[in-house]
């Protein structure tokens, strides 16, 4: 998930007549977040960095592979992004062996996979018209909220003012 400093506009609830001001900060900065979301419990597993490389993906799958010790198998629903295939992620995931199982989604099939459910979530709670002016701030808002939905296990508006209140 790219997480944007410049918010994502989109609807938002004011009473008749208002508008709400969103800050444009103007710059490009960006963090990224990879997760992994356990079908049975869903519990989320995730990282986060400040480029989307092949980096991010392994640190992602050393995450899980930590969250998972027991774990005959863990098996990786992934998208065609370049960094979960290329030479360098494969040597890495070398170590893990034939416990680790990639299954890769057909082209333009983000409905296929739950976690794109999950940043649809985030964008919808937390960076769509979000008023941070740094990044920290933002993902200060990010993080908490994450871990709230792991808490829950489902997602909710109601999460973004308990993380807010926990990050107080």
């Amino acid at each position: 998930m790219d997480v944007h400093l410049n918010p994502k506009i989109g609807p938002d609830w004011t009473l008749p007549g208002q508008r709400r001001e969103v800050v444009t900060p103007g710059n490009k900065q960006k963090r990224f977040v990879a997760g992994a979301l356990d079908a049975s419990t869903a519990r989320m597993t995730w990282v986060q960095g400040e480029k989307k490389t092949s980096a991010l993906f392994i640190d992602l799958v050393r995450a899980v592979d930590a969250a998972y010790p027991r774990a005959k198998r863990l098996h990786f629903i992934l998208d065609n992004a370049a960094t979960h295939s290329i030479k360098k992620t494969r040597k890495a995931l070398e170590a893990l062996g034939e416990r680790l199982v990639l299954h890769f989604l057909p082209p333009y099939c983000p409905e296929g996979n739950r976690i794109e459910r999950v940043w649809w979530d985030v964008h919808a709670n937390v960076t769509r018209n979000h008023r941070c002016k740094k990044m920290e701030a933002l993902m200060t808002e990010v993080e908490p909220y994450l871990d709230a939905r792991n808490s829950q296990k489902s997602a909710s508006p109601l999460l973004r003012a308990a993380s807010a209140r926990r990050a107080a």
